[in-house]
């Protein structure tokens, strides 16, 4: 090692220049933005998987609170439980093959529950219903 080299290592100047600092500082701040993105997306993905469980606890408390196959009548019923507007839609549902045959008769339900962020989950089924005329 020379006498040179050595005298400039005493007095400071050895280190990094501004523009390898400035790199580095770079470097970092997109690594940060990055992890930052990934924790808001994670962040939004359990809030929307929260407010879709509960529609649907919502929605299975209004099924569970359904009146009984023969008394739910062909028709709209509307009603809110828990802050969430529900719709209930009872229509015949025809079946050719079946008519005569049997004392039951199947009944669609299409159950709406929209939540108060305004997002809509629809359920539909069928259930029988006991011919009133057999």
């Amino acid at each position: 090692m020379s006498c040179r080299s050595a005298n400039r290592e005493a007095n400071g100047a050895a280190g990094f220049t501004l523009v390898e600092a400035l790199a580095a500082l770079a470097v970092m701040a997109v690594g940060l933005a990055a992890i930052t993105e990934l924790a808001a997306g994670n962040l939004r993905a359990a809030s929307h998987a929260e407010r879709h469980m509960a529609q649907i606890a919502v929605a299975r408390e209004i099924v569970t609170g359904m009146p009984s196959r023969d008394r739910l009548p062909f028709g709209r019923s509307t009603g809110s439980l828990h802050d969430h507007q529900w719709r209930i839609d009872a229509t015949p549902v025809s079946v050719a093959f079946a008519t005569g045959q049997s004392a039951w008769r199947p009944q669609g339900i299409a159950l709406l529950v929209k939540s108060p962020t305004g997002a809509t989950i629809e359920i539909d089924t069928i259930r029988l219903r006991k011919d009133a005329a057999k």
